[in-house]
């Protein structure tokens, strides 16, 4: 759909007792042009002896406006009848806008997508509601919480059948002869309106010969509504392009090992060296298998590639697992692998990656659990049992939780591990710091980030549902039992933030003793950061990034919020909050395309000594607070299973406005994710993926079953005494 990229000429004439004539379908022409002229130029016969005196007045000022319009009108004679089209869209709009009652706001439907238009203060126009979406479709959510209105009246499409005229008509005869004199208006703007672009808030200075009588009749809102309104008859067919282009691209991604698939590429990028984008990433296929999975099978939805690759890493998981002269635990999962082929052997062969090649040379503690979770979902979707109650499958998650429930020296149920072992790799540290041991308030996730907890929980729910009693496994089973009720009490209750137990923080005492303590870990409040204070809201709370001795990262993670929310480790109440927090800070979470990892970026002195320079982790860039339109499906299930799925649809339109004509990048860079990432592939696979798991999901939320668990009722909080110096 070609865009409409500037608003050149709008004209609107209501002559005293004259009818309306429909607009003509054919293009300006000379003869067209010369109309106009003629029509703007005739002279008002006087209705009675009483408006003499106004109509003197209203000559005056029709002359100005007639040069004015015979002189523009010369100098766009050449590109005048490329807009006859969006000038037949407005003249519409103005017919079908007259049919409904004066008093009702103007309200546009068409193919399912709705408009709110607020009602201008008099004397200027002004577009303060309308917000642009995918192609330039307005996005309708309402004044709080971004319930979407439900309008009273809606407008069919009227225009053609003869409904408008007559209204119309019937309107006119009502109109006292005062009202009747001719109104003539020229807009001229050059101000580029374009279908991926947001509308700027415009205000037209009131003019004497424009009265309150043609504000009623007359918005920019409408107006500009009109011009897309032919947006409305194809969003749908374009989004439904963007959809199956999105599918084709992830199938040209599959990764073949004899002759069966086996994963998708992290990126296929032709202008960018391979690097390590050519590699199946654990954690990026997950999104891919739900794409498949939740695909009909009538419209090619493909299981089998998420059972081969269950089967492959489970292979891998096996091999010995060595860096240096070190070798890791037996139950870790592979970050990646690569089919290679040897041409001296004329065969294919695996290349696994487990930590020795990434950056900072870390074991991934998130690949493990991302299988499980991925391992279930697969049994949710086909109900085939056959694959996780096989042996070798069972012995694979065994050895998983096996290195996670050792026991050690930890007095937390959270699981400590390194900075860079999961979505954020890189350490997010420097070694200075490290060495110092002089932790501040926002050093990385080096202990016991959040992401890792929520997943390691959803992991041991899933491991709980698919584990057999047999043999060793009733033991293991009893460890999860409680393990996962020691973690989601300590969860919920030392990571949850919100406004009350912020306060509560601020407050807090120091150096307390005994099992009473409130000030269980020490922290200092005067660590609190500033930026914290400002971005709490009245409603709505998070879990924070980390919690360790004498320290608390008060950043938000959307990785961990949103896998809490679908894990059931936060309570229902702090779910919704959640939710409330995202709403309520919209444009520092979302912005312009949808979504922050980590809010907010370190700048400055902190980002020099907490990253160490890291070039590809500048502020607002990466991970280090950069916009990731991949983690768009986790967001929407998070969404749906709250009862929001109106946060998502709105997220999911920010995305569509740019995410295929940017070419599908991994991430993008900017406070508000404006501008694509510096250092980002093109053609991301999980880019691609998550977006289709997220219009899958809310197409049909009967999806959400598959990647979400439900409440368990049996995991009860414990009781616990409050300290006197609370």
């Amino acid at each position: 759909m070609s865009s409409f990229t500037s608003l050149n000429f709008l004209e609107v004439t209501n002559e005293a007792g004259a009818a309306p004539r429909p607009p003509s379908s054919t293009p300006f022409s000379e003869d067209s042009e010369k109309e106009v002229e003629a029509t703007s130029g005739k002279e008002v016969e006087p209705v009675d002896s009483l408006n003499l005196i106004g109509l003197q007045q209203k000559e005056e000022r029709t002359t100005l406006i007639e040069e004015q319009l015979s002189e523009t009108l010369e100098k766009e004679s050449d590109v005048v009848s490329e807009k006859s089209s969006d000038f037949i869209v407005f003249r519409k709009c103005k017919f079908a806008e007259n049919s409904l009652p004066s008093q009702e706001k103007n309200i546009f439907k068409d193919d399912g997508v709705s408009e709110y238009v607020e009602k201008p203060s008099s004397g200027s126009l002004e577009t303060d509601n309308v917000k642009s979406t995918h192609n330039g479709k307005p996005s309708l959510e309402s004044r709080e919480g971004g319930t979407p209105y439900t309008p009273k009246e809606k407008c069919q499409d009227s225009v053609g059948n003869g409904e408008s005229y007559t209204s119309q008509e019937e309107n006119e005869s009502t109109e006292k002869p005062e009202e009747k004199l001719k109104k003539t208006m020229r807009v001229q703007s050059n101000e580029n309106i374009s279908d991926n672009t947001s509308v700027a808030h415009k205000s037209l200075k009131s003019c004497a010969s424009v009265g309150t009588g043609f504000e009623k009749n007359f918005e920019l809102n409408s107006i500009l509504s009109a011009i897309r309104s032919n947006g409305f008859l194809e969003g749908r067919a374009e989004n439904g392009a963007m959809v199956e282009e999105a599918w084709e691209t992830l199938q040209k991604s599959y990764v073949y090992y004899k002759g069966k698939p086996v994963g998708t590429l992290a990126a296929m990028d032709p202008t960018a060296e391979a690097l390590n984008y050519n590699q199946v990433f654990v954690r990026d296929f997950v999104p891919s298998g739900l794409a498949c999975l939740m695909r009909s099978a009538s419209a090619g939805g493909d299981p089998v590639i998420v059972k081969n690759f269950l089967l492959k890493t489970l292979h891998l998981q096996g091999w010995e697992k060595r860096i240096d002269n070190f070798t890791l635990g037996e139950g870790v999962m592979p970050a990646s692998f690569k089919v290679l082929y040897d041409s001296h052997r004329q065969k294919e062969t695996l290349v696994a990656d487990f930590g020795g090649s990434a950056i900072g040379r870390v074991a991934p503690v998130d690949s493990g659990f991302w299988w499980i979770i991925l391992l279930r979902s697969y049994t949710k979707c086909t109900q085939d049992y056959t694959l996780s109650e096989m042996p070798e499958v069972q012995r694979g998650m065994k050895l998983i939780l096996n290195v996670c429930l050792s026991d050690g020296f930890d007095t937390f149920p959270t699981l400590l591990c390194a900075a860079g072992c999961s979505m954020i790799d890189r350490r997010m540290v420097s070694h200075s710091v490290i060495l110092n041991l002089s932790f501040d308030s926002s050093v990385g996730i080096y202990g016991y980030p959040i992401e890792i907890q929520a997943l390691f929980y959803f992991a041991l729910r899933c491991s709980r549902q698919m584990l057999k009693p047999e043999r060793d496994g009733k033991e293991l089973i009893e460890r999860i039992d409680k393990r996962i009720t020691a973690l989601s009490y300590h969860i919920q209750k030392y990571y949850w933030l919100d406004f009350t137990q912020l306060n509560n923080i601020y407050r807090y005492k120091t150096e307390e003793y005994s099992h009473t303590a409130v000030n269980k870990f020490n922290v200092i409040p005067e660590s609190i950061p500033d930026w914290v204070f400002d971005f709490m809201p009245l409603r709505g709370g998070y879990l924070i990034g980390n919690v360790s001795p004498a320290r608390m990262d008060f950043r938000w993670f959307l990785v961990g919020n949103c896998i809490a929310i679908l894990s059931s480790l936060a309570t229902p109440a702090q779910a919704t909050a959640i939710m409330d927090l995202i709403e309520e800070r919209w444009e520092d979470l979302i912005g312009e395309m949808p979504l922050k990892i980590v809010y907010p970026a370190l700048e400055g002195h902190d980002w020099r000594t907490v990253t160490g320079f890291d070039p590809k982790n500048t502020r607002w860039s990466y991970h280090n607070g950069g916009t990731w339109p991949a983690l768009i499906w986790l967001l929407t299930a998070a969404c749906i299973k709250t009862g929001r799925p109106q946060i998502a649809k709105r997220a999911i339109e920010l995305m569509e406005q740019r995410l295929s004509k940017n070419g599908w990048p991994e991430y993008y860079d900017g406070k508000a994710g404006r501008y694509v990432g510096k250092q980002a592939r093109k053609y991301q696979t999980w880019s691609i993926s998550g977006y289709l798991v997220a219009k899958l999901m809310i197409e049909n939320p009967a999806n959400l079953p598959i990647i979400s668990l439900e409440e368990d009722k049996r995991i009860s909080m414990p009781k616990l005494t409050r300290s006197i110096s609370f």
